[in-house]
């Protein structure tokens, strides 16, 4: 049996992105085509995921320099403790699914707080002398990515921050099997969007059977 983060990242449900609606269509195929596995939803929009801020920094020094938990201020404590559960949820997993839309070229920035809590040496990877070694290598994740325009190919594909940035934090944790599901154009061309939109839900449920 394999745990699956499904991790969503968008103030809107299904009935209203496209994003969340192909996410949707991916993980109810998932779980018909995978009915061991547990799949743990994540909405970045209700969850606490807390900044990397002073708290945090000041909290992880008092740690390194071996003072006790308990010397921790209730704000220090409170965000590096659920930094860590944040950690070990996704360090447990086996598998991981991110649903986010296009937002200035890259992601809602709930996402990059979450991706920012997950970058913790020792948990995700680990200093070596010839470099960073991620630790979660044999997962695997994918992206569903909601993007207005065309940005796969052509002139704008340069401009697409926000799969190529997951790809690069998974790679720097040792995941390199990353996959993407993409319904795009829908605003470019809005006499066409229920066709993109009904080929990306077929896409994603292809996908699923097999992830």
């Amino acid at each position: 049996m394999a745990t699956v983060l499904y991790i969503t990242a968008h103030p809107h449900d299904h009935t209203t992105s496209y994003s969340m609606a192909v996410g949707k269509a991916f993980i109810d195929a998932y779980r018909e085509a995978h009915p061991s596995d547990e799949v743990v939803p994540i909405d970045l929009y209700s969850v606490s995921v807390p900044h990397i801020d002073a708290d945090v920094f000041s909290g992880w020094g008092k740690l390194r320099s071996g003072q006790d938990f308990s010397s921790l201020t209730a704000e220090e404590s409170s965000k590096v403790s659920r930094i860590n559960e944040l950690v070990e949820q996704f360090a447990a997993a086996d598998k991981y699914v991110f649903v986010t839309p296009m937002w200035n070229f890259s992601f809602p920035p709930v996402m990059k707080a979450y991706l920012d809590a997950l970058c913790v040496a020792g948990k995700t990877f680990k200093y070596t002398e010839s470099g960073p070694v991620g630790l979660l290598s044999g997962k695997k994740a994918l992206h569903v990515q909601a993007r207005g325009g065309i940005y796969s190919e052509g002139p704008a594909a340069a401009m697409e921050s926000g799969h190529r940035y997951i790809t690069i934090i998974m790679g720097f944790f040792g995941i390199t099997d990353v996959q993407g599901v993409f319904v795009e154009g829908h605003n470019q061309f809005p006499d066409k969007k229920e066709q993109i939109k009904a080929d990306a839900i077929k896409h994603a449920q292809d996908v699923a059977k097999s992830f």
